[in-house]
């Protein structure tokens, strides 16, 4: 899936790449590493934008098993989300890629609320987009807001990046001997229950036809060699070719 067939993307991230090799928050230097892996991909002639998780700040559902209200633990880990979007936006900006932030959760003082028609003008202009908060709703994961964001900016494929290379049939980090896969059908995923993304998610970029593009964001470089259609990864479409 070269990037030529591209003009939109839209690049999931695990809160957790933010770490570095850090226990908990942000990296400044990893993060800074990132964004030049997102101004080279923009540098392609890409459009660009952005969804990053929480889970280096606050989990929700980590503290819902904690004793926590779900609901509260929900909005807890979306304003972590929102952090981190700043933090990626600060180092995009410090690497001269215009950023616009745009929160689910409307906060005039931090970043731009969710418009939809606008967030496609900065994408229009050459501008990345960083969309924080989720879909601004408990009970759904920011897997959940990126699918919801790609098809409603109309991007050609999800990119999650995440410390694993691809979708596998078992977990590969407790099983040595698991499979990945080269390609597999949203069908697939869901029915085998594989740790993608959610269902929810699985489900949307099944409906509007989005494949999801699984790699390590961890390698250096990787990003570009994945949008280059080499470099090791997992595409999740209607038909595995």
């Amino acid at each position: 899936m070269p990037h030529s067939r591209f003009k939109r993307v839209l690049l999931k991230l695990s809160g957790e790449v933010l770490m570095g090799e850090q226990q908990f928050g942000i990296d400044p230097s990893y993060v800074a590493r990132l964004a030049e892996e997102v101004k080279a991909a923009k540098d392609t002639g890409l459009e660009v934008c952005l969804v990053i998780g929480g889970g280096n700040i606050f989990r929700g559902i980590s503290g819902a098993a904690k004793g926590l209200d779900r609901t509260t633990g929900d909005y807890m880990g979306m304003l972590a989300t929102v952090m981190n979007a700043l933090a990626m936006q600060n180092a995009l900006e410090k690497a001269g890629v215009q950023t616009r932030v745009q929160s689910a959760i409307p906060m005039a003082s931090v970043c731009e609320p969710y418009i939809r028609r606008r967030a496609e003008r900065h994408l229009e202009k050459g501008r990345v987009v960083i969309f924080a908060a989720g879909t601004g709703n408990p009970f759904f994961t920011t897997d959940t807001g990126a699918a919801l964001r790609a098809a409603e900016m109309g991007c050609d494929a999800l990119f999650k990046g995440t410390s694993v290379d691809g979708v596998y049939d078992c977990d590969p980090k407790k099983f040595p001997d698991a499979t990945r896969f080269e390609t597999i059908t949203y069908s697939k995923v869901l029915s085998d229950n594989l740790k993608v993304m959610d269902a929810a998610a699985v489900a949307l970029c099944r409906e509007n036809n989005i494949p999801i593009v699984v790699f390590s964001i961890r390698e250096k470089g990787n990003l570009a060699h994945v949008l280059a259609g080499n470099g090791i990864q997992t595409t999740v479409q209607e038909e595995a070719e």
